[in-house]
């Protein structure tokens, strides 16, 4: 019997960190992955919604990746190379130029940066003060740019940032599109700078995600992301667009600001640019902000040479052309009509996101996560996001078949009505 088949989770108990999260309400232990679906070291598939928290747009495991991958370790290609040229990487920038930057008008510089998207962001907030000589960054509620120092003071969860154990600085937070009722976020912000006396430093960079993931699916309408691009240029700040979770076509576009009218000074890349769930960060900039000198931002693993690979054969695969984001739109259409459903047997409920970046918010942490724990118990693996937890968050991968799709819905949707169903029995027995 194969190894991975008498596996048990008591290695993970005895000597892996508490810090450990999502195995907590799935510990399963996986052994393989294809497509839209994982299989455990039981033989039990799973339909996977989750998709590595949008690392894996492409799916697990695509055909034309990994042969281009087996290939390039096979032939001895290069597994690291610092900031060296190789060959991996200029074919992939030739390819992310070609189909990705200059269609759409973009005269951006890539930089590599560590592997995580928050060495990414935490490369843009410095930029953004080396650039203008202030250290002030502007970050919005439910706003989520990762746990190191720097990214962390621009993160809004109060859980993540008190596990700094110490106090976080340099950035001023404001309220997110539509985050206080009748209030334009945007206009008070402008109003707040404006004012001698208004309390802000004037700011580097004003950050913002379009679609926060992390946060509940809060989605900014285009009109507020181009006040706030307005806003950042008037008073000599960069605006930055945190587009790690909502990039690489979770939203429909490739770039999530795609069609809302704005040219982010900077944005940040990772989680599904290698294509195949390999770690690779990057930072584009304008070339009048590229002031960082030689490794003043450096790190070993500063570009995945395996991961140039995949990221190439992503977007010649899928980018060449409109034919997959036209296919993203109907698939968006469908994720609309079925969350809907499932919203509709909560009350008060209403959905969340936009493209392929959608959920429900159900209004409470614990139902949500009753839900969701309900649906990894009939094999689909599903998570939460929000403020607390009350949103039922769907990043299935952009390539999952229709037939998939549904059958996951229908597993969401037949769970949903149980929990509920059961809510019900208890309220009508007291």
């Amino acid at each position: 019997m194969p190894k991975d088949m008498t596996a048990t989770t008591d290695i993970f108990e005895r000597r892996e960190s508490a810090a450990r999260s999502y195995c907590r309400g799935m510990p399963a232990i996986f052994a393989s992955a294809s497509g839209s679906e994982l299989k455990d070291n039981e033989g039990q598939t799973y339909i996977d919604f989750l998709a590595g928290c949008s690392s894996l747009n492409y799916g697990h495991n695509d055909p034309d990746m990994k042969a281009a991958l087996v290939d390039h370790i096979t032939s001895d290609g290069i597994a690291h190379g610092l900031d060296l040229h190789t060959s991996t990487k200029s074919d992939f920038l030739e390819a992310f130029d070609t189909h990705i930057l200059a269609p759409r008008g973009m005269d951006h510089r890539v930089m590599f940066t560590g592997p995580t998207g928050a060495n990414a962001v935490e490369a843009a907030m410095k930029i953004a003060r080396k650039v203008t000589g202030r250290t002030n960054i502007i970050a919005f509620t439910n706003g989520f740019h990762g746990v190191t120092m720097g990214a962390l003071a621009a993160t809004g969860n109060g859980y993540h940032r008190g596990g700094a154990a110490m106090a976080t600085q340099g950035v001023t937070r404001m309220p997110f599109d539509a985050f206080a009722e009748g209030v334009d976020s945007a206009a008070l912000l402008d109003q707040m700078l404006s004012d001698a006396s208004g309390g802000i430093d004037a700011p580097a960079a004003i950050m913002l995600e379009t679609v926060q993931g992390e946060g509940g699916l809060n989605a900014a309408s285009a009109e507020w992301v181009r006040k706030i691009g307005d806003i950042a240029k008037k008073h000599g700040a960069l605006l930055i667009i945190d587009d790690i979770q909502a990039g690489c076509g979770r939203t429909g576009t490739f770039f999530s600001f795609e069609e809302m009218g704005v040219m982010p000074d900077i944005v940040t890349m990772a989680k599904s640019v290698s294509g195949f769930g390999l770690p690779l960060a990057m930072v584009l900039v304008r070339p009048e902000y590229d002031v960082f000198g030689p490794a003043e931002h450096n790190g070993t693993f500063r570009g995945n040479t395996h991961a140039f690979v995949t990221a190439r054969v992503a977007i010649e695969k899928f980018w060449a052309d409109g034919r997959f984001q036209t296919e993203l739109a109907g698939k968006a259409e469908l994720m609309t009509r079925r969350l809907r459903e499932v919203a509709a047997e909560v009350p008060g409920a209403k959905l969340k996101g936009r493209g392929l970046m959608q959920g429900v918010d159900v209004g409470s942490g614990e139902l949500a996560s009753e839900i969701c724990a309900r649906a990894y118990k009939r094999r689909l693996v599903i998570e939460t996001s929000g403020s607390e937890d009350q949103v039922i968050k769907v990043l299935a991968p952009l390539t999952t078949p229709t037939a998939t799709f549904e059958q996951g819905f229908d597993i969401l949707l037949d769970v949903t009505r149980e929990v509920m169903a059961e809510q019900k029995n208890m309220e009508n027995a007291q």
